[in-house]
């Protein structure tokens, strides 16, 4: 398909010189291209005012993000050469990174390859297309993911609700071998039971990885609480440096038998206690109950998806976090995040401090962590570096 022109407003390029890839719809001068007339997912070149080139990309009229940009050479278009040549430096980062095959091999924008995610489970690859863009050409993606790293099997995990926006159907599907629901995944020295079709998102969450090998450095202390703990990677981390009692809660029933399970086959099952309920029901309950622990994490979902949700988010992540203070013993460890892009450090460390004065505690930051670099941040686009977590001490208030 021979790209259309998309010609922007006046002194609408600027920060597509800068490096950002997202094309708004207001930006777009819809009198010289009206983008009613363009299809979704198709290509087109990205020109300036003054029909400056700026770049290869593909549309989506329907969206607010309108377009992005894939490719700033004219001589290198959206073509299965494009995608072959952007998976191959992908997979070079990753290889130089880790020993084993296991994490993000693609991260969108920062990897070149907007509206596409893959995660790596040794020869099983766990794949999204969020955008109608990458969905037109799945075809000539997943020929590359093969061609490159030859898997056994692949699933597609569409069922992530930014589709909905993009205006394309939610699924999973599998379109290569016959992997089942439970593979093992290596971290660190750690085996786990990973859920590549039913499990959240690919079936897990390997941009804390780098952040829970840091616990090794403050130590944990006997009692450990990890709240939104999923399948157990931070308590079981914590369960591995020594903890004796560590309480897992989730309010997933399956997730808290991937917990059990994964306790069992790392040797920890007579230390870690999977806890069912709501984590704000759970906290409160522990605290009434006048427990108290050496270590809390806290990693909850995304409690600001939206910038129209900030306000409840942050009240949200205030209450967590109070709660979760209290229950801590003096000189505590506290290890709380946030992976709400809208939210930003500096806000998030300014709600979980206000948190520890109503909670009567004095917070001294230790060090403040990021996803891991399997999920490179694009300098130019603030949207890709979306991950805070904080390691604090918590002392009697003062």
């Amino acid at each position: 398909m021979k790209p259309m022109p998309l010609l922007l407003r006046k002194d609408q390029e600027r920060r597509l010189l800068a490096g950002h890839c997202w094309v708004y719809s207001n930006e777009v001068d819809t009198q010289a291209t009206p983008l009613k007339d363009l299809t979704p997912g198709a290509p087109v070149e990205v020109l300036s005012d003054h029909e400056r080139w700026i770049g290869h990309g593909y549309v989506n009229p329907h969206s607010l993000i309108c377009a992005r940009l894939v490719s700033r050479e004219r001589n290198r278009p959206l073509t299965p050469a494009l995608w072959l040549a952007r998976i191959h430096d992908a997979l070079a980062l990753r290889e130089r990174l880790y020993q084993r095959p296991f994490y993000r091999l693609v991260f969108g924008e920062s990897d070149g390859l907007p509206g596409l995610v893959v995660d790596r489970y040794g020869d099983l690859l766990g794949v999204q297309f969020t955008t109608a863009g990458m969905e037109r050409v799945r075809g000539e993606v997943l020929a590359a993911l093969e061609q490159v790293l030859k898997p056994s099997a692949i699933v597609l995990r569409n069922d992530t609700s930014v589709r909905e926006l993009e205006g394309l159907a939610q699924g999973v599907e599998t379109i290569l071998g016959d992997p089942g629901d439970a593979l093992i995944l290596t971290e660190h020295d750690l085996d786990f039971v990973v859920a590549p079709i039913t499990g959240q998102k690919t079936g897990w969450f390997f941009d804390q990885a780098e952040n829970r090998t840091r616990l090794a450095r403050y130590g944990v202390g006997e009692r450990v609480l990890d709240v939104c703990s999923y399948s157990g990677a931070w308590g079981l981390r914590a369960a591995a440096l020594g903890a004796d009692d560590v309480t897992c809660v989730d309010s997933s029933h399956s997730a808290l038998e991937r917990v059990a399970d994964n306790a069992q086959r790392n040797g920890f099952a007579a230390r870690v206690h999977p806890l069912q309920g709501d984590a704000f029901e759970v906290l409160r309950a522990l605290r009434d109950e006048g427990r108290q622990f050496d270590t809390v994490i806290l990693d909850p979902p995304a409690f600001i998806k939206r910038r129209k949700d900030e306000k409840e988010g942050v009240q949200a992540y205030a209450r967590l976090n109070r709660l979760g203070i209290e229950l801590l013993a003096p000189g505590g460890l506290l290890v709380t995040s946030s992976c709400s892009f809208h939210m930003n450090r500096d806000a998030f460390l300014r709600t979980v401090q206000q948190a520890g004065r109503r909670a009567g505690r004095f917070l001294q930051l230790l060090e403040t962590g990021q996803q891991g670099p399997d999920h490179p941040v694009h300098p130019a686009i603030p949207e890709t570096a979306y991950l805070k977590t904080l390691f604090l001490r918590v002392l009697p208030g003062s």
